[in-house]
C-alpha cells in the first residue's frame, strides 16, 4: 500500500473514532439531563377583548359577565417535574404518559407509555387505567378500568399528582 492510502485510513479512523465518542456525549447528557421542559405563556386576561354580549355562548350574560352556574374543568399537575401545568378538558379525552402522542406527556420512569385517560360520560369525569405496569393512584387508592374523578381529588402516576379542578369560566 501507499503511503498515502495509510494516511487516509489513519485520518478515516481518527475521523470515526471522534464521531463515536461525540455519539456517545451526547447520549449521556441526554440520560443525565433529560428533556427540557417548556414553559408556556399564559394569557394575560385584562389584555382579551371580550364582547358585550354572545347570543351563540349561553354562558355570558348581561354584557360579558359570566354566569357562575357554568364551570370550566382542568386538569392541573400539583406535583412533579410538570407542577403548574395545566389543561383545559373539553369533549376530547385526555391521555396521560410517556409517549409523544400522548395530550400530557410525562417524563417519568415510573409511567407506561400510555398510563391513563381522562374522559367525560354521563356529565362525569372518569379516570382509567390503562394497563399501566405501575398502576394508578386516585386518592392513595389503585384503580382498575375507569372510577369516577371528582373535583379535589388527586392521581398519582409515578412521580406526577394530577388533580381535577372546577372555577368559573
Amino acid at each position: 500500500m501507499s503511503e498515502l492510502t495509510i494516511v487516509a485510513l489513519r485520518l478515516g479512523f481518527v475521523l470515526a473514532l471522534w464521531v463515536f465518542v461525540i455519539a456517545v456525549l451526547l447520549v449521556l447528557r441526554n440520560d443525565l439531563f433529560g428533556t427540557t421542559v417548556v414553559t408556556r405563556a399564559r394569557k394575560d386576561p385584562r389584555r382579551e377583548q371580550r364582547p358585550s354580549a354572545d347570543p351563540a355562548n349561553p354562558a355570558k350574560v348581561g354584557g360579558g359577565r359570566t354566569d357562575p352556574a357554568v364551570t370550566v374543568t382542568s386538569l392541573v399537575v400539583t406535583a412533579g417535574p410538570l407542577r403548574g401545568t395545566s389543561l383545559t378538558l373539553g369533549s376530547t379525552p385526555v391521555l396521560i404518559g410517556r409517549a409523544p402522542e400522548c395530550t400530557l406527556v410525562l417524563d417519568d420512569d415510573y409511567a407506561s407509555n400510555r398510563h391513563a385517560r381522562v374522559f367525560q360520560r354521563d356529565g362525569e369525569w372518569m379516570v382509567e387505567d390503562l394497563g399501566s405496569t405501575n398502576g394508578t393512584l386516585v386518592s392513595d387508592r389503585r384503580i382498575e378500568g375507569a372510577v369516577a374523578f371528582r373535583p379535589g381529588a388527586q392521581v398519582r402516576i409515578g412521580r406526577t399528582e394530577i388533580e381535577l379542578r372546577r372555577g368559573p369560566r
